[in-house]
């Protein structure tokens, strides 16, 4: 567990499913029985996902990588705010078919799966940040994704989700917070891309089947420095699958979720090139009030840089203010960092380091009508690329 005050302590622990790929070493180094097969002898995702619900809530073994991510703003009675996040990954080691390569002495620590689990707390109000990671391999009951017959569970350990046809419960417990939140879905699940086929890249195999809860009614209590703190507000949630490593030409990604006070929600995912020119792939999902979606494509999405933050643990260089702008619908956003100092490594899972955090938005709407929101950013790939050159 580390923590970290807005001018310095370091915490945190997140990545997606590429840093999941880069982390295949590290993982081997655990002692667990190990594949260095390509990604290819994994299933591959090359066209639509026919995603179906709530069979497709649980897990997708055949697949490398997957995760159940959640974050989300809360505030408690007297006005304090803050920022969580709780991510579930399963990664499978042994790709499907190269079991029979196993010595035939089974042991009970036997196993293809290997999970993660990452918490974070952003106290916003003052101005510190706090975080713990947690791995563990699918055996002997200390990690496991399984389907239910109305969605799924997944656990590391003693940290847990249980999501339900009309709930998601959230349960963790670190050195320094705990978080037993119950979310309640307001709009159904929102498929990314071509219904959930989400590219990546530039061929038909570097993509994921991705899709989102965009906005969860968020209660519970938070337990922070010796207090059980009551907590309202929003959460957002993305369920990803894939076997696709990061193209050799890309360096990282930017991504938004951002939930607005007229009851609408924005992601946006753009993924940055060698060059310093954003991947034709990047693209996002508008979520009007009735949960209908609007597909974005790269021209659609206009992002400029207010402002930067360079960290004093990696020394990278962030971005921590935006003007994000969507012409189709005439949307003007001001996004900022409700604290500086949100870059996270995962020194205990992945080795990745990257900024991810709580953020504020203020904006205009169509005929100039004034609107808010808040959400989560993160961004990757700023202290060194996540994929080496070929």
């Amino acid at each position: 567990m580390h923590p970290r005050s807005n001018s310095g302590v370091y915490t945190g622990s997140k990545t997606l499913w590429i840093a999941l790929m880069l982390s295949m070493l590290s993982i081997c180094l655990l002692s667990v029985p190990c594949s260095m097969a390509g990604h290819s002898d994994y299933l591959s995702i090359l066209g639509p996902c026919e995603l179906q619900f709530p069979k497709d809530h649980g897990p997708h073994p055949g697949y490398g990588t997957e995760w159940w991510y959640y974050t989300g703003n809360v505030h408690s009675g007297d006005g304090a705010s803050f920022g969580f996040q709780l991510t579930f990954f399963r990664h499978q080691f042994v790709p499907p078919g190269k079991r029979d390569q196993w010595p035939k002495d089974a042991s009970a620590w036997r196993t293809d799966q290997i999970y993660f689990a990452h918490a974070a707390l952003s106290d916003i109000s003052g101005g510190s940040y706090y975080h713990d990671d947690r791995i563990s391999r699918g055996a002997l009951g200390l990690a496991e994704a399984k389907s239910e017959p109305q969605g799924a569970t997944v656990f590391v350990k003693d940290w847990s989700l249980q999501l339900g046809p009309a709930e998601h419960l959230l349960k963790a417990t670190t050195e320094s917070f705990a978080l037993q939140l119950s979310l309640i879905p307001q709009k159904p699940p929102v498929l990314h891309g071509k219904s959930g086929y989400s590219l990546k890249g530039s061929s038909p195999e570097s993509s994921s089947c991705y899709y989102s809860f965009s906005r969860l009614k968020t209660k519970g209590i938070l337990i922070f420095k010796g207090k059980e703190i009551p907590v309202e507000g929003n959460s957002w949630m993305d369920h990803e699958f894939s076997s696709a490593p990061l193209e050799s030409d890309l360096v990282g990604w930017d991504w938004f979720s951002l939930q607005l006070t007229d009851d609408t929600e924005v992601m946006v995912y753009l993924l940055r090139r060698r060059d310093g020119t954003l991947s034709p792939a990047s693209s996002g999902t508008l979520i009007d009030a009735a949960g209908l979606t609007t597909g974005l494509t790269k021209e659609d999405i206009a992002l400029e840089v207010l402002k930067e933050w360079r960290s004093p643990h990696s020394k990278a260089k962030y971005p921590i203010g935006w003007r994000l702008r969507i012409g189709s619908i005439q949307l003007d956003l001001t996004i900022t960092a409700n604290l500086k100092d949100q870059e996270m490594t995962t020194q205990e899972t992945t080795q990745i380091t990257y900024w991810e955090g709580s953020v504020s938005v203020r904006g205009t709407k169509k005929d100039g009508e004034a609107i808010a929101g808040e959400g989560y950013v993160e961004l990757t790939g700023y202290d060194k690329p996540l994929n080496l050159p070929e």
